[in-house]
């Protein structure tokens, strides 16, 4: 038989009642069970989780073990840490970890904290939806941060947190795919040209000569490479071979594919102009501080460049531009030139060749109707021609009495 107390704190009132059941003591326990005496802590100031606890002892084999502690449940922001540690611990790319670092700790906390959510467990379908409709982002960028928003829950289910995702019925955004766009090779050349035009926007006090062939180096390599703009700007000068060969490596694959530049694009790479902060180990970048500052900078004198060029749409407005055209016309001008796209998959970094096929297709089909064009070419030259007329000299000794009217015609003309 087990009897419940109380341990009062110097500071209770009811100090001389040890089964006062309304105050905030610690609970004891105390009796034999099963010819064992027991005299413990029940770590709760709860009279009713006392009781509880009490008879959980009474029918165990073993009395003496201490009571399995029930699991606190699980916080959003806890789990919201381990998630984003466990991301650190897979060696994501650091624009991703940013991404999910914005999206989950400055985000979704900070939203669950203004709605008065707490626990993992508290959230359901209509509490996402709810997230979900603050988003002021794009289209295509919503889809992804659902996706993102998907696998956290995952994650939560394979912890043993809950057993069921929130996102789970949660409807898919749609997306309206825009054609990709990209440079055409007159206007490539008219940004060149563009970039000796250029008097203000990157480095100021920089010489305004150096600070075009920088440029210009940049714009060529984003064109003849494929890389990111982030990746050009951070490129190593080690992983330009000398036999023009670029080593691209994409944090994202973590694969090292070889592309070869053009020799002058090379060379112009080679030889192009330090910068304010020089660093001999990278071509555009000092090394110091977030490569988030170096790509803003590059960014603001590409929008000079764009504005110095003037390219324009068949209608007349201006065209909006954007570096990662240059990547875009990378893709574009390979697949209409024959690279087969698997290809290009490869050369772009992309984990899938459905990434590329879902930017890219229509450049697919239009190389495909250049070599249908070609085919139907290749079939009018191959098709037979048609016979010559036959020999009058034959036709003579088969038609009898016209020949004699036509010989005589032929007489005449002579």
């Amino acid at each position: 038989m087990l009897t419940l107390y109380r341990r009062h704190l110097k500071r209770c009132s009811k100090t001389d009642d040890r089964y006062w059941k309304r105050c905030s003591c610690p609970m004891w326990v105390e009796g034999t069970v099963n010819g064992t005496y027991i005299r413990r802590s029940l770590q709760t100031a709860s009279w009713e989780r006392a009781q509880n606890l009490a008879h959980e002892i009474e029918s165990a084999d073993d009395p003496k073990a201490a009571p399995a502690k029930k699991e606190e449940p699980v916080t959003i922001k806890q789990a919201v840490d381990e998630y984003l540690a466990d991301a650190r611990a897979r060696n994501l790319a650091e624009s991703t970890l940013s991404k999910l670092e914005t999206i989950f700790r400055k985000q979704f906390l900070a939203w669950t904290k203004s709605e008065g959510y707490t626990l993992l467990r508290e959230l359901d379908l209509r509490a996402v939806q709810s997230f979900r409709a603050t988003w002021r982002d794009g289209g295509l960028a919503k889809k992804k941060k659902q996706e993102r928003l998907t696998g956290f829950f995952w994650f939560c289910i394979r912890a043993g947190w809950i057993t069921q995702s929130p996102t789970l019925n949660l409807k898919r955004i749609t997306v309206q795919q825009m054609p990709t766009d990209y440079f055409p090779r007159e206007e490539y050349n008219e940004i060149i040209d563009g970039t000796y035009r250029l008097d203000d926007g990157l480095e100021r006090g920089y010489d305004v000569e150096k600070r075009g062939q920088r440029i210009r180096a940049l714009v060529q390599l984003l064109r003849w490479s494929g890389l990111r703009i982030r990746d050009a700007v951070t490129l190593e000068r080690e992983r330009l071979q000398s036999n023009d060969d670029l080593l691209l490596y994409q944090a994202k694959t973590g694969v090292p594919v070889y592309v070869p530049l053009p020799h002058k694009v090379a060379e112009d790479l080679r030889n192009v102009p330090p910068g304010p902060k020089p660093n001999p180990r990278y071509f555009f970048w000092s090394g110091n501080g977030d490569p988030k500052s170096a790509v803003a900078d590059w960014q603001r004198a590409f929008r000079r460049l764009f504005e110095v060029a003037g390219l324009e749409k068949p209608d007349g407005g201006r065209k909006r531009c954007f570096p990662h055209m240059f990547r875009d016309t990378f893709a574009v001008e390979m697949l209409l030139a024959g690279v087969p796209i698997d290809q290009v998959s490869i050369l772009l970094g992309h984990k899938s060749v459905k990434i590329t096929e879902k930017h890219y297709a229509p450049f697919v089909k239009a190389r495909q109707e250049q070599l249908a064009a070609s085919v139907r070419q290749a079939w009018q030259e191959m098709e037979p021609k048609p016979p010559k007329s036959p020999k009058k000299a034959r036709a003579a000794s088969s038609s009898g009495p016209a020949l004699v009217y036509s010989n005589q015609d032929t007489l005449r003309n002579a």
